[in-house]
């Protein structure tokens, strides 16, 4: 499947990228084992070619935030609530990833002892690819669910307030293939972060992703970005405008997923996830959920790795559309991504190398050389 454009991108070593991450959340106050964690969820976006959630973020939404005093870079956990199968957790306005590879690991463990574990959070913050998540859990051969909440992007059918948030929700199942079935996806047609991707690279986005004020469809990525900060824009949910295409379905599950991450654990919602209160921000306190449910309480792990294998490959060698040459399933993108990166690491484009530029500056990391540094 056709990703990013890597055109002028500065191609750095993932393991020294990640390093550098660390040392940057370790500079703005984040703990030693909770940087490294913050560090691997990002890098893994890289490594599997999701350049919209990877190291891009790790200024304009992780460390300005922090100084902003939007996100606390110690993340307190809270056991609010815990049953066999079950758990409540509170971020206490800390670090996502922190919190959310707690919460699945909580979760993993649950299922062990007992088939399933689910375990939901609040007042927590961005916690990057949710395919990380369910990933913990398929490593562990077991199946992974994970959603979140998010500040307000998409207008509900037939509306074009931002309402709710890009709301991704996320299944991965172990196979007898390299990778997991592993499907990450926003609940909108696109999310923030891949416009963000277009902005950087000054190109304008496909029709039908976001939808004026006006109720017709806007392509300038860089004003959109600002318009969706304003609530004069709006992401359009999976089926696109209206309900012709089925947008009332991506809509539908935008809703599930506001309710999971919310009212399980009594936490925000909707316009309560502006991160802005009375012109001023505020923290995000958003939610999530984790589930895993453990295999072999139903069949053996070889066999059903074996049928999920199975109906990966019969989907993939399938009859294909005229012009077509391959087909896909979820997963293998990404799979695809990491055996052509793997030796290259991390394509840096303009804006990032720029922000790594600032953030090196900041800290006084002269450790560091970076490869377009003359």
């Amino acid at each position: 499947m056709p990703g990013f454009s890597t055109e002028g991108a500065v191609w750095w070593p993932f393991d020294i990228t990640e390093r550098f991450m660390v040392d940057v959340f370790k500079g703005y106050g984040v703990p030693g084992g909770d940087a490294e964690v913050c560090a691997e969820v990002l890098i893994t976006a890289d490594k599997r070619g999701i350049d919209s959630h990877g190291v891009g973020r790790l200024k304009p939404i992780y460390i300005d935030r922090i100084k902003d005093g939007q996100i606390n870079p110690v993340t307190k956990i809270d056991l609010i609530k815990e049953g066999p199968t079950t758990a409540v957790l509170d971020a206490n306005n800390g670090m996502g990833q922190v919190v959310s590879k707690k919460a699945m690991l909580m979760a993993i463990e649950k299922a062990k002892k007992f088939g399933m574990g689910m375990v939901v959070v609040r007042n927590s913050n961005h916690y990057g690819i949710a395919g990380y998540y369910t990933g913990l859990a398929a490593d562990h051969g077991m199946i992974g669910f994970s959603g979140t909440n998010a500040r307000p992007s998409i207008a509900p059918t037939f509306g074009v307030e931002n309402m709710l948030g890009t709301n991704p929700l996320c299944f991965a199942m172990p196979t007898d293939e390299p990778f997991h079935f592993n499907i990450d996806c926003a609940t909108s047609i696109t999310q923030r972060g891949k416009i963000e991707v277009y902005a950087r690279q000054k190109k304008p986005m496909p029709p039908g992703w976001v939808i004026g004020a006006d109720g017709k469809t806007k392509t300038d990525s860089v004003a959109v970005l600002e318009e969706l900060v304003k609530g004069t824009a709006a992401l359009t949910p999976v089926g696109g405008i209206g309900e012709d295409g089925g947008g009332y379905k991506g809509y539908g599950w935008a809703t599930t997923v506001e309710i999971l991450s919310s009212a399980l654990q009594q936490g925000a919602f909707l316009k309560s996830l502006l991160g802005f209160e009375n012109g001023k921000k505020v923290p995000y306190k958003l939610g999530h959920f984790f589930m895993a449910v453990n295999i072999e309480a139903f069949t053996d792990l070889e066999s059903f790795k074996k049928t999920s294998g199975e109906i990966c490959r019969a989907l993939r060698n399938s009859k294909k559309a005229p012009g077509q040459d391959r087909i896909w399933t979820a997963g293998e993108p990404e799979w695809d991504a990491w055996l052509e990166r793997k030796d290259k690491g991390v394509p840096l484009d303009e804006v990032e190398r720029a922000q790594f530029d600032q953030l090196k500056s900041e800290l006084k990391l002269a450790q560091y050389k970076f490869p377009w540094e003359k």
